[in-house]
């Protein structure tokens, strides 16, 4: 390596709310020579951290500019309300956007369920971020809904939530921008699609190799497609000969045995 090259590394944007720790785990035990750096940035923000290169792919928030970005979507979250524990909601399990009409519901600027038609009576002043709106549930000012991980984000021992059953979700993407699709995020891909160290769609480790540098698996079975290809090289070619021993043409010496 010259002075001039840097070591390979991957960097990961996520937004608030999205927890990437097992896939971060993931890429750790299958690539502990590639650095993963973890960014976290603000939902309305993470378009432009990507497309202006400072992350390599990013945990993002639906919807994006499928124009300049490809993402694959990985799940879609619940949405609860965010009320003081002596509020009269808790007294259901669920509640519905009706159930909330006559209710003071805070609309911060950052908000990331994307609504329609808001709930419940506005606010004189939208919190400037969900962070203050907590803190304005708390002081008894109003409700808030949002996805189930901000909630849990903000968690405080005197708020609690509830599942709004018919209130919009937010759906979270791994996002990155149309025309950087590199083998390293290829690799974070097959890790949150759950594929194996060997799938056959993900990058594919090098051929094991013997002490004097040749290949040990490839080139033998290679050499013996033309003539002995079905009289079974042992255990790595029972997926492509169907089966057990039964693969193998003939009996012994490859005569068909007398009845």
């Amino acid at each position: 390596m010259t002075g001039s090259e840097a070591p390979p590394s991957f960097r990961l944007a996520y937004v608030p709310g999205v927890t990437p720790d097992k896939w971060v785990r993931i890429w750790n035990e299958r690539l502990p020579d590639v650095p993963l750096a973890l960014t976290q940035v603000p939902a309305a923000g993470a378009a432009g951290v990507l497309l202006d290169g400072g992350a390599d792919a990013g945990l993002v928030r639906l919807p994006v500019d499928r124009t300049l970005l490809s993402a694959i979507p990985l799940y879609t979250e619940t949405t609860v309300v965010l009320i003081p524990r002596d509020h009269l909601v808790t007294a259901a399990d669920e509640v519905t956007v009706a159930d909330l009409a006559d209710e003071i519901v805070l609309h911060p600027l950052d908000d990331v369920l994307g609504w329609e038609r808001l709930p419940g009576r506005p606010a004189l002043e939208r919190p400037a971020t969900t962070a203050d709106a907590v803190e304005l549930v708390a002081a008894g000012i109003g409700v808030l809904l949002v996805p189930l991980s901000l909630a849990r984000l903000y968690h405080r021992k005197d708020l609690t939530y509830r599942t709004v059953t018919d209130a919009p979700a937010s759906g979270v993407a791994l996002s990155w921008p149309e025309d950087a699709h590199t083998d390293l995020v290829e690799d974070f891909i097959g890790i949150v699609r759950g594929r194996t160290v060997n799938s056959t769609r993900g990058r594919q480790p090098e051929p094991a190799r013997s002490k004097d540098g040749k290949q040990t698996a490839g080139k033998q079975t290679a050499g013996k497609q033309t003539g002995g290809a079905r009289r079974g090289t042992g255990g790595s070619h029972r997926g492509a000969s169907g089966g057990k021993g039964k693969g193998r043409s003939g009996g012994r010496g490859g005569k068909p045995r007398r009845h």
